[in-house]
């Protein structure tokens, strides 16, 4: 017999009924199972999308109780968010939708405050910025605090929307967004992409204090900076075919 649900848990759960979690997998077996418990405590809507991982990521989401999905190969953080979205859209009362990293960086506390964010700010879609909060940056390695400075910077669809933070994977869509939003770039270069449909979509789009958890292993999955040149290039190559 399980244990039973702390009042207050419950109660939150009830309340965020209506928010799904999805969750990009590839290769997280040895954090995924810790990080999905972590986000059922709070949420009881979890989806992981297991994007053709060899090391047995799927067998420790299916123990968890979360909704599991499958590529049977490596399509990309990008499909991987693609599946999760249209399967969350698909299920009955889902309103609010979250991109959630299954490597640990992620906060549900954060999670909670972006949703009050969206509430109070009437925000369709809220963004997670690690350099809102004056000392929320301080956990960044510094190379990447200035690749991402400068991502923000010389991007001009993160300049029309004054992002601070322009390449964070913790985001929250309502309803109209998420239905709207619909990711061709399937590797990492999904994250422009995102940003460039927000700027031209005419949504509602608002900016969250968040915190990220750099762990020893976070930081050995993390993105090196030839990947964020990589972004780049696949980016341009994109525009160039639209």
């Amino acid at each position: 017999m399980g244990v039973p649900a702390a009042p207050h848990q419950t109660t939150r759960k009830r309340a965020f009924d209506d928010v799904w979690l999805v969750v990009p997998v590839y290769n997280e077996a040895a954090v995924v199972a810790d990080v999905v418990a972590e986000a059922l405590t709070a949420f009881p809507h979890v989806v992981c999308v297991d994007d053709g991982s060899r090391d047995g990521s799927a067998d420790r989401i299916a123990a968890t109780g979360a909704h599991l999905l499958r590529h049977p190969v490596n399509l990309g953080q990008g499909a991987a968010l693609q599946t999760g979205l249209r399967y969350a859209l698909a299920q009955p009362g889902a309103e609010r939708f979250v991109t959630f990293d299954a490597d640990g960086q992620h906060r549900v506390e954060d999670v909670v405050g972006m949703l009050a964010v969206a509430h109070s700010r009437r925000a369709d879609v809220v963004l997670g910025s690690r350099f809102l909060d004056p000392g929320g940056h301080s956990q960044v390695p510094w190379r990447k605090r200035v690749v991402l400075r400068a991502a923000a910077a010389v991007s001009p669809t993160a300049r029309r929307l004054r992002l601070s933070d322009a390449h964070n994977g913790l985001r929250l869509f309502n309803r109209a967004a998420a239905s709207r939003l619909h990711i061709t770039m399937n590797g990492m270069a999904h994250a422009s992409e995102i940003t460039a449909f927000l700027a031209r979509s005419g949504l509602r789009v608002a900016e969250a204090p968040v915190s990220v958890r750099y762990t020893d292993y976070s930081r050995a999955k993390g993105q090196s900076l030839i990947n964020g040149v990589n972004i780049l290039f696949d980016l341009s190559l994109n525009q160039r075919k639209g």
